[in-house]
């Protein structure tokens, strides 16, 4: 019915005469249209311009389409010819950048006198003056001259004279000009750099000149507005010659396109008059214009009925209201003598003159079928909606209070879920039972006299829920006050039931793969009609539906908890005893599952400490096991004593061997598809007490932030090298500074700085302005932190561990240098164990003593220079003995007939634990004890014997007890 609503009734028909004109239709534009334009109000010239240009530049007519392909066609030519001018005016910037460089700095190179400045006394006085002067000339950002040893002479920044300042100069140092692009901080750069050479040929200095190259492109965009001018002004000459020509156009074909012209011709009476369905149009003053022979048919019109008011033709006083009112309507159903009709009625405005377009549709046969229909597709609706509102959670019972809310009303009156036990815990259903435990009801506002909800419920065998679960089926009970089987079970509450209205039942068993997980309970109410077989469909369509998600939700729950109980054994239960740190953490799960998250805090030799964050990807039992996998490995790591960057490198090699061997097994295991770890990061820092200073290294983990004492925060510059598994053999980098005193060290995953709304800078914006501010202590400050940043529903684990450092008091160490003389021992000896009678541990000095004797001894017999004791007092006692020497002892069992290498066995005996940590210089051995009130019997026994005999002469526990 394009046709009628559309062009038929605004051109055909004019409103001012009552019939339709018979014959050829009347040319477009000059009839009703120029009647129109003739009856509106006078409007102004702008206002008329802006019409023509709408109407010339509609795609609908074939004037608007030829327009705007002559427009598209000049705008791509323009195009074409612009873009290649403006990247040829890019390029000369570059080549611009490049040459003025590299001329810049040959003629400095070269210019007279520079050799002279260069053996002067003072360079820099003689050559800043000149490179100052060459660089303002040039138009260039510095011109810097260097020494061979890379120290700068002259440079655009005072502040760097005399400073080892990296630059491109090792090419140049050898002889050789060159010219480089680079990314630098203020943008796209040049820099060249020249030799300067003395009169024998040799390199004796090095000019470089860098410059930006937006420093030289403004050159080139003062020509930009020139050809943008112009292209504007030739898109604008062939705007206006193409507006003409399609004026001209529109002018001829009446603003019409070839299809639609030719459908308004040749079509429009034809499918105005063989439609079944009714077409009036009736105009602004309720005046019947068109009347099809369909629309007369069914109204009982008569053969003058157009041109007549609505009114006047003996409609019914409601249909007749509606034809002559401004409202539009769809299928609203009104009678018409016999008939009843669909009406759908449109206003021709603002696309035409006053008046409005009328449809009918005869639906008399569809009357009784009507209530059918509407129930049907009511439980259609019903189906629907429960396949998009119940599963929306993997959680056990909220499944099953979506199925009883979403069956409350539209279907039933009050419904009840009854599920086994074990399907409420994730686990699997023991089998056919009657004993169920009520999860949901919904339904009379709770105040129905059902079970309530919680209560453990065992069913007579005669009561239609066992009949239900026993066979499989759903159970019907039209009339619950003559169902003796359902009084069985509680004759009491049953009779209440009664009396509260609730007179029907549908019981449904609840099944997924075979397996009943318990019963769905419909009961109909009050003035509800009962239930009946149709019902019954629906009921078991539900209880399917839901069944099958409350599985897939007890599944998941079984997966959760045991990835849960996995998780929580592989974390740690708390913090390690130490004195270095004083620490706290968070870490909450995503509400997707579990993650592979983690967090260590690890003591180490020294009286260090080992801080650890790492994150596996994915979730679920994978990420928790392959987590657990590289915990375990960081820890035995750590015991090593490893630098950061190593201890990085060695976990790197773990995981890429871990790959390769599941990858190796899923291909060796038909049909299994290997999980090897898709992805991890790790961060590792390894804090001193004694000297302040902090060791961090990254594998693709989020840098930690510092917070210094006075609330300022900044994160640590840290070469951040691949996660592990992807390094392909590339080494770790590690980054030393040294943090004062009280300053907090925040390490956290990447799931509390990013999130779907929230990108990584934002984030970490965000951490910053959470942990600036006074100092608070470690739990105060992740509290601030989660209140701060903590998404709504963290699509990720967050892991944060916050520690605030401590610094040994300088009381608590004592430290010898060593000479590399046998007889050197006896006084360190001596004044060790002064130093422990002044800390009150002489009753763990004679151990202490012996320790010490056998360590010196051996790092001066064995090892290099320099040798240096070092006794820290902590919770244990600390005794290290550091030499030049890489090679590290090893503990072994003596022979009889051996005269040595008793010495370290002594030692492991007589201490808690002892061990060797390497140095970029060589390498500590250390071992600790306890203090007095936990000294090891060992030690005593030994002190006894020892002074019954005197004290042991210098260096008589040296004996060659270690293989070196």
């Amino acid at each position: 019915m394009r046709g009628v609503s559309g062009h038929s009734g605004r051109r055909l028909f004019h409103p001012s005469t009552s019939t339709r004109v018979p014959g050829r239709l009347p040319r477009p534009g000059r009839g009703h249209q120029g009647h129109q334009e003739h009856n509106q109000p006078p409007q102004g010239k702008s206002w008329r311009l802006l019409r023509r240009l709408r109407s010339l530049l509609s795609v609908r007519s074939l004037a608007g389409r030829v327009l705007l392909l002559q427009l598209a066609i000049v705008v791509l030519l323009v195009a074409a010819a612009l873009v290649p001018l403006v990247l040829q005016a890019r390029r000369d910037t570059m080549v611009d950048a490049q040459h003025r460089t590299l001329a810049v700095a040959q003629a400095f190179a070269n210019s007279p006198g520079i050799l002279t400045a260069l053996a002067s006394p003072d360079p820099t006085a003689v050559l800043q003056p000149r490179a100052e002067a060459a660089r303002k000339a040039a138009g260039v950002d510095a011109v810097i001259v260097y020494r061979l040893d890379g120290i700068a002479l002259t440079h655009s920044n005072p502040s760097l004279i005399g400073k080892h300042v990296i630059g491109p100069y090792a090419q140049a140092a050898v002889g050789k000009a060159f010219t480089s692009t680079f990314q630098g901080a203020l943008g796209l750069s040049v820099i060249s750099a020249v030799p300067v050479k003395d009169a024998h040929g040799s390199v004796v200095a090095i000019v470089s000149v860098p410059v930006t190259v937006e420093r030289v492109r403004h050159r080139v965009d003062r020509q930009l507005p020139v050809l943008y001018g112009g292209a504007a002004a030739a898109l604008a000459i062939a705007a206006a010659g193409s507006g003409l020509v399609g004026r001209r156009l529109r002018r001829q074909t009446h603003g019409l396109g070839l299809a639609e012209m030719t459908r308004m011709y040749e079509h429009h009476d034809s499918v105005l008059h063989t439609v079944r369905e009714g077409v009036l149009v009736i105009g602004g003053d309720g005046r019947l214009m068109l009347a099809n022979d369909e629309a007369r048919r069914l109204l009982d019109l008569p053969a003058d009925a157009e041109g007549r008011h609505v009114t006047g033709l003996g409609l019914e006083p409601d249909l007749a209201e509606l034809l002559t009112s401004d409202r539009p309507t769809t299928d609203e159903v009104h009678l018409a003598a016999d008939r009843l009709l669909a009406v759908n009625k449109r206003l021709i405005a603002p696309h035409g003159p006053a008046g409005s377009v009328v449809t009918l549709r005869d639906t008399t046969d569809l009357r009784a079928l009507s209530g059918k229909a509407k129930v049907a597709r009511e439980r259609l609706k019903l189906l629907y909606d429960a396949g998009m509102r119940i599963g929306t959670t993997l959680d056990v019972r909220r499944t099953a209070e979506e199925l009883a809310e979403v069956a409350v009303p539209r279907f039933a009156d009050v419904v009840t879920v009854d599920l086994v036990d074990p399907v409420l815990r994730g686990e699997e259903p023991p089998g056919v039972g009657a004993e169920m435990r009520r999860t949901a009801a919904v339904g009379r506002e709770g105040r129905h006299c059902l079970y309530p909800v919680g209560e453990l419920i065992r069913f007579v065998a005669t009561h239609p829920t066992s009949a239900a679960v026993a066979n499989g089926r759903a159970v019907l009970e039209r009339n619950l006050s003559t169902s003796d089987d359902w009084r069985a079970q509680d004759p009491e509450r049953a009779q209440h039931v009664l009396d509260d209205g609730i007179h029907s039942l549908i019981v449904v068993p609840l099944r997924a793969r075979g397996i009943v997980l318990g019963a769905a309970h419909f009961w109909r109410a009050n003035a509800s009609a009962p239930f009946d077989e149709e019902d019954v469909s629906v009921a078991q369509e539900l209880a399917a539906r839901a069944a099958v998600c409350i599985d897939n939700a007890r599944r998941y729950t079984r997966e959760h908890a045991m990835a849960v109980t996995l998780q929580h054994s592989l974390l740690p239960r708390g913090l390690p005893e130490q004195s270095a740190l004083e620490a706290a953490y968070r870490y909450l799960p995503a509400r997707a599952g579990v993650g592979g998250d983690w967090f260590d805090v690890i003591p180490l030799s020294g009286a260090r400490v080992a801080l650890v964050v790492g994150d596996v990807v994915g979730h679920g039992l994978h990420a928790a096991a392959t987590m657990g996998r590289l915990r375990t490995a960081v820890h035995n790591f750590s015991a090593l004593d490893m630098p950061p960057d190593e201890l990085l490198g060695r976990l790197d090699d773990l995981v890429a061997h871990i790959d390769a061997e599941e990858t190796a097994a899923g291909e060796d295991s038909a049909g299994e598809d290997a999980q090897g770890i898709a992805g991890a990061t790790c961060l590792y820092t390894v804090y001193d007490p004694a000297s302040g200073q902090v060791a961090v290294a990254t594998a693709g983990h989020p840098t930690p932030a510092l917070v210094h004492p006075d609330g300022t925060v900044v994160f640590f510059s840290v070469p951040i090298s691949p996660p592990l598994g992807l390094g392909a053999g590339l080494p770790f980098e590690s980054a030393e500074l040294t943090v004062p005193e009280g300053s907090r060290l925040v390490l956290y995953t990447d799931g509390l700085i990013e999130d779907r709304d929230r990108d990584l800078d934002a984030g970490l914006e965000a951490l910053r302005r959470a942990l600036a501010g006074p100092d608070r202590t470690p739990e105060a400050t992740c509290a601030a932190v989660l209140e701060a940043m903590l998404p709504a529903r963290p699509s990720d684990d967050i892991a944060l561990l916050v520690a605030r450092t401590r610094r040994l008091d300088p009381e608590q160490v004592a430290e010898w240098d060593v000479p590399r003389d046998p007889a050197a021992v006896a006084p360190v000896r001596t004044a060790c164990v002064r130093r422990l009678t002044e800390w009150g541990l002489g009753q763990i000095a004679f151990a202490a003593e012996l320790v010490l004797s056998e360590l010196i001894t051996n790092a001066i017999r064995y090892g290099t220079e320099p040798v240096t004791v070092r006794l820290l007092r902590d919770r244990t006692l600390i005794c290290e003995v550091s030499d030049g020497s890489s090679t590290g002892p090893r503990l072994r069992r003596a022979k009889v007939t051996d005269e040595g290498g008793r010495g370290l066995f002594l030692v492991a005996q007589l201490v808690d634990r002892w061990g060797t940590r390497y140095t970029p210089v060589g390498k500590v051995i250390w071992a600790e004890q306890s203090l007095p009130n936990g000294a090891t019997p060992a030690a005593e026994g030994l002190g006894e014997m020892f002074l019954g005999e005197g004290a042991p002469p210098s260096g008589s526990w040296g004996r060659d007890d270690t293989a070196l």
